[in-house]
């Protein structure tokens, strides 16, 4: 058995053909002849030697007219009268064929000629007895040698020539097209084999204009005993089938490429390069525009004209030259044009003559009517698109390269891909509506500047995910009394709007429980006690489910250069010491917020000043490309990179682990750089439980405001100074300690004591004897309030160092 395309070779046993059989010549553009065959020679006695080279008008006899096919044919055969070796005329019916070139514009001309079959076939004979025992349909029969011996009036017509023409001719001679060698080599397959085959085979048969699609049946011709004595083939025009399933394919690419994201553009690029070239020469994609109008659609009823906006377009040539409208750009599309019309009547709307069904609007619009002539436009079909009732745009289809017009079938095809990809367009559009309003959301929630601090230099970045939709991560840097800063980082579970909205209220109450000066793993169990709250609200809305997040809530002290930090669930940070390898902190992981009921563990360190800080949400090192072990690696080695500043850091990280297409999750970076307040700024007196030493305490107060060079301050500083420490004295628990602290533009004074029972401001009544120390001491300085330590409690007044 030989392989699929083993043809034997010419001077083999098993080949099958008799090239003497033919009279074959090639003629080139120029009418001469630059092949000459043997059978060419046998049927006019001219040697190769002769002919070739010359032009073939030669060969016609004197008083001979020479005839010839059109400029515009590929198949052309007569009868011409030719010369002879001898001198003589001969009647010669030639069977003509121009052939394409694989490259270039000039194609040649193959003539062939039949020397055998002419004569009729005796009765009896078992091919024609085959011919009709065996043949369904349209058929043919070949010999041994592969050559015509009969066909039926189906074939005939099917082929567009009579059989006493074309009899004694191969397949390929009378065909003439590549298809026809293809078929001729499952002629062979079956001669040689005796086993018959099946082909599906698209090709142009007689004059046709069109190609269809035929189903060859292939079976050998057998004697009484046995051998194979030719070859049948009946073919099936099956067209209609073919088109169907084209159509069905096409329909089912369709909804595999359209939609394949939430982009708004790139879905009507997808369309159009669905639709070319199996259905159109060019597509064009316009939308109804709603920039200004929020992205909503127009709620009335549409009029001319009408005002599209050009999404995507595409074209078999190269470059989209036919386009008149860049993408994005807006066009304006009177009542005339198939745009509008197909629009306002909401059906498609097929022009095949364009020089009259839209010549008023080509005449309008001098631009496109320049490309209908241009590219020899000649068929346009305009499918409107709409959405749950509503209209989109508009897909305008057009052929210049196919010759025949858009047919009914087209049209139903169109529709059903518009539709589907109209709703992919709308679904892209509320998304990125949607998607806007939730970043604008979150980013109105999240800081816009990170505030400055005398504790720490901070940086930041945000990305909001690609296609995932805005998340609910969320940073933040918090001023604190003493001098101190939190830093938290923060990722609510899912996205959208609803986590949004979550984020906003888990940093609000972030920052109100800083506020209070709580300590990290207090804090954090005061938060998840609120996401467990959340979560029962929303878990009688269908439509959000439970609420869950994971936070990281660090704590540093500028003057003891201490850091407290516990995480709820959240990746843990890593730091970069001034001298030394970025390391991950192994803070105690802790449960997720919203699990309730499990504790929260906080550890402390002492940092060096100038440590950098890096807090982040998973959306950073998560990656379906690679390891989170690596990704880990990656950022410790981005953060170790020399930069010149906290934001070049920023990026550089960014830039280093996230890819250039977008990000699948939010991502929220916060780096810090710890600084150090020098002992020099910090004074610190134990007082003793004696109301009359309030007065030294206060000189000292005001020789160490000397020190400082905040003699302005003093007058200020003394009041507060002597109503703290007098109601610590008076209501507090022994040891009582004064601790000023001074930074460049801020004073702090606090003053502890053992008892954990913190002052309340109140108003006082006028017969009152006390009650308005508090409330000085809140005219007098910027902010003042009390923290909890595990030795009691700290009450502080901080006063803004300015001009005035």
């Amino acid at each position: 058995m030989r392989s699929h395309d083993d043809t034997p070779p010419p001077d083999g046993p098993d080949y099958p053909f008799d090239e003497t059989a033919t009279a074959r010549a090639v003629l080139d553009a120029d009418g001469i002849i630059v092949e000459w065959s043997e059978g060419a020679r046998r049927l006019l006695g001219h040697a190769p030697a002769d002919v070739l080279g010359r032009p073939a008008a030669d060969l016609l006899a004197p008083g001979g007219e020479a005839a010839g096919p059109e400029s515009t044919s590929t198949r052309w055969s007569g009868e011409l009268a030719l010369r002879h070796q001898d001198g003589r005329p001969r009647n010669v019916w030639l069977l003509a064929h121009r052939r394409r070139p694989e490259r270039g514009d000039r194609s040649d001309w193959l003539l062939v000629a039949p020397l055998d079959g002419r004569d009729p076939l005796p009765d009896g004979d078992p091919l024609t007895t085959a011919l009709l025992e065996q043949s369904p349909c349209a058929t043919a029969i070949y010999d041994e040698r592969l050559r015509l011996r009969r066909i039926n009036e189906a074939m005939a017509i099917a082929i567009g020539l009579p059989e006493e023409r074309i009899r004694g001719l191969r397949l390929p001679e009378i065909g003439g097209r590549p298809q026809n060698e293809d078929l001729e080599r499952h002629l062979i397959r079956v001669l040689l084999s005796g086993q018959p085959e099946d082909v599906q085979t698209y090709m142009r048969m007689g004059g046709e204009r069109e190609p269809h699609a035929w189903l060859a049946r292939i079976a050998p011709l057998t004697d009484p005993e046995g051998r194979v004595r030719g070859v049948c083939l009946t073919a099936h025009d099956f067209t209609e089938q073919h088109l169907a399933r084209e159509r069905l394919q096409l329909v089912n690419e369709a909804s595999i490429r359209i939609g394949s994201t939430l982009d708004v553009r790139r879905t009507a690029q997808e369309l159009a390069d669905v639709c070319v070239p199996a259905l159109a020469d060019f597509v064009s994609v316009d939308l109804i525009d709603v920039e200004g109008r929020n992205g909503e659609l127009s709620s009335g009823r549409l009029s001319a004209p009408v005002s599209l906006r050009r999404a995507a377009h595409r074209s078999v040539n190269p470059g989209n030259p036919e386009a008149v409208v860049k993408p994005g750009q807006v066009d304006v599309y009177p009542a005339s044009s198939p745009q509008a019309d197909s629009l306002l009547a909401g059906r498609p709307i097929v022009a095949s003559d364009l020089a009259s069904t839209l010549s008023e609007w080509l005449a309008w619009d001098r631009p496109r009517f320049e490309r209908v002539k241009e590219y020899g436009i000649h068929s346009t079909m305009s499918v409107p698109m709409q959405a749950r009732g509503a209209p989109l745009g508009v897909v305008v289809l057009t052929r210049f390269r196919r010759a025949e017009p858009f047919t009914p079938d087209d049209v139903l095809l169109a529709e059903e891909i518009a539709a589907r990809a109209a709703v992919c367009i709308d679904n892209a559009r509320r998304y990125t509506r949607e998607r806007a309003t939730a970043l604008a959301l979150q980013r109105s929630l999240l800081p816009r500047t990170l505030p400055r601090t005398a504790a720490l230099e901070a940086a930041s970045r945000y990305l909001p995910a690609a296609q995932a939709g805005v998340g609910g991560d969320w940073f933040d840097v918090i001023p604190l009394s003493g001098m101190r800063a939190a830093l938290v980082v923060g990722d609510v579970v899912g996205h959208g709007v609803q986590a949004s909205a979550t984020m906003g209220r888990l940093r609000t109450a972030v920052r109100t429980l800083a506020d209070i000066d709580l300590a990290p793993d207090e804090l954090l169990t005061h938060l998840d006690d609120l996401v467990l709250k959340l979560s029962t609200e929303a878990g009688g809305d269908d439509t959000t489910g439970e609420v869950g997040a994971t936070c990281l809530y660090a704590v540093y002290d500028p003057i003891s250069r201490r850091c407290t930090l516990a995480r709820a669930g959240h990746p843990p940070p890593v730091m970069l010491p001034p001298e030394g390898p970025p390391q991950e902190i192994h803070v105690p992981p802790g449960p997720p917020l919203g699990l309730g009921g499990l504790p929260f563990e906080s550890i402390e360190l002492t940092l060096t000043e100038g440590t950098v800080l890096a807090l982040y949400t998973d959306g950073l090192v998560e990656s379906r490309d690679r390891d989170i072990d690596i990704s880990h690696r990656m950022l410790c080695q981005a953060l170790a990179r020399p930069s010149s500043s906290l934001d070049d850091t920023c990026h550089h990280v960014l830039q280093s682990l996230l890819p250039p297409t977008g990000v699948a999750d939010d991502v929220a970076l916060l780096l810090a750089r710890t600084r150090g307040l020098p002992a020099s700024q910090v004074a610190t007196w134990d007082i003793p439980a004696d109301p009359a030493l309030v007065a030294p305490v206060r000189k000292q107060v005001v020789h160490q405001l000397g020190t400082w060079d905040l003699d302005e301050a003093a007058f200020t500083t003394e009041l507060v100074v002597s109503e703290l420490v007098t109601n610590a004295i008076r209501y507090g628990e022994r040891p009582i300690r004064l601790r000023l602290i001074h930074d460049a533009d801020t004073l702090i004074c606090e003053v502890s004591d053992a008892n954990h029972t913190a002052p309340h401001l109140r108003r006082a009544k006028t017969f009152d004897e006390g009650g308005r120390g508090l409330l000085l001491v809140a005219q007098l300085t910027q902010r003042w309030g009390s923290r909890y330590t595990p030795e009691g409690k700290t009450i502080w007044a901080e006063l803004t160092l300015d001009e005035d």
